[in-house]
């Protein structure tokens, strides 16, 4: 956005951000904590008058902010545009189970998934595949407590383990027990704006992420699914959503049916790949939110890659040890174009930045 000249302000309630070393950052501003609402609430009404940015549009990026942000919404559209819908639609992203309850309702399958209210439910489990997964119902919560997206139990003995270990930490009703579905399952996401209509869309692949399987991507590709797009459009139009979006699926090889996964409701950390392949999704929203005319955007460049260069080699390093992977095939995978995550050569301080902290982002990561 920066690039087309809209001024950005950057937000975050942390100094070491490599997006405030941007030349297309016109201001940092460190706000209170997302766990401190009110505080943040008088915090970004005072900050509409005082920074003159009243009107301005607020884009959340990661969950915390997107979960404040529709629970405050009608107070803060009084000092801005607020993209984000309220929490009567959010909450069928933010928390997991309503997710997948939508989903049923509306068709679309998902894993196998068990909500237990309590320990008493772990030992009734019934009906179930091994390997499975421990996830939050509320993702960012879950990792706070657990330090992992999600735990993986081979077996029922496993399952109860995780269960007794992190007992002191999460209740069982804040966790869903889900199958692992079987084989290298990758990850596809459904990416689109929505207003009352679905008006632009973009599908890519993890490749590879961290942890593998379960995790942030750090090397994808775009792809066209068209049934993904008949997926993910449904979901939408059940919940009504308005503004950018990323929708999750894995392929289950023994029925060959997509599995919605989880759904973000914001940008996410590869959205530059659609960028790059034709489908500006934040520009769209900007302009929708100014009222400008949007034209639909249906088609995309396929095969572009994505790669988020330290986090990559990273885990290609454990992939080649483990025997996942080859050398051969980790250097044929970078070949074609690309888009990089943080390097720039019109804006390289961000980049710059990430090197010179990148022992101290791994270690609080």
């Amino acid at each position: 956005m920066g690039r087309r000249g809209i001024p950005i302000y950057l937000l975050h309630d942390k100094n070491f951000c490599i997006s405030r070393f941007s030349r297309y950052t016109k201001r940092f501003i460190k706000v209170p904590s997302a766990s401190n609402e009110f505080e943040f609430l008088d915090f970004m009404i005072k900050l509409a008058e005082t920074e003159h940015v009243k009107d301005w549009i607020l884009m959340p990026t990661n969950d915390a902010w997107v979960y404040l942000i529709s629970k405050h919404k009608r107070t803060l559209q009084e000092y801005y545009r607020v993209p984000t819908p309220s929490w009567d639609v959010i909450k069928f992203a933010y928390d997991k189970r309503m997710t997948y309850l939508i989903a049923e309702k509306n068709d679309i399958p998902i894993p196998k998934t068990i909500y237990p209210k309590n320990i008493d439910d772990i030992y009734n489990i019934e009906d179930i595949q091994f390997p499975v997964i421990i996830k939050g119902r509320i993702g960012h919560e879950f990792y706070k407590k657990t330090k992992t997206k999600v735990l993986k139990a081979k077996s029922f003995e496993e399952l109860v383990q995780y269960y007794m270990r992190y007992s002191p930490h999460i209740d069982p009703s804040e966790t869903i027990i889900q199958e692992v579905i079987p084989g290298n399952s990758l990850t596809y996401s459904f990416c689109s704006f929505r207003n009352s209509e679905l008006v632009a869309y973009w599908i890519g692949l993890k490749i590879r992420e961290h942890p593998m399987g379960f995790g942030t991507g750090t090397f994808a590709q775009s792809v066209l699914v068209p049934e993904l797009y008949e997926l993910g459009k449904r979901f939408l139009d059940a919940i009504n959503y308005y503004g950018i979006s990323e929708i999750e699926f894995k392929k289950d090889p023994r029925d060959g049916k997509f599995k919605l996964i989880e759904m973000n409701a914001r940008t996410w950390l590869w959205h530059t790949l659609a960028i790059r392949c034709g489908v500006d999704l934040p520009y769209i929203l900007y302009k929708d939110m100014i009222g400008e005319k949007i034209e639909p955007v249906k088609s995309f460049r396929e095969n572009v890659k994505w790669i988020h260069f330290y986090t990559d080699v990273w885990v290609a390093l454990k992939e080649i040890i483990r025997g996942n992977l080859t050398i051969r095939d980790y250097l044929k995978s970078l070949r074609g174009e690309k888009e990089f995550a943080v390097f720039s050569v019109d804006d390289p301080l961000p980049f710059i930045g990430e090197t010179v902290l990148l022992l101290y982002l791994w270690r609080t990561r």
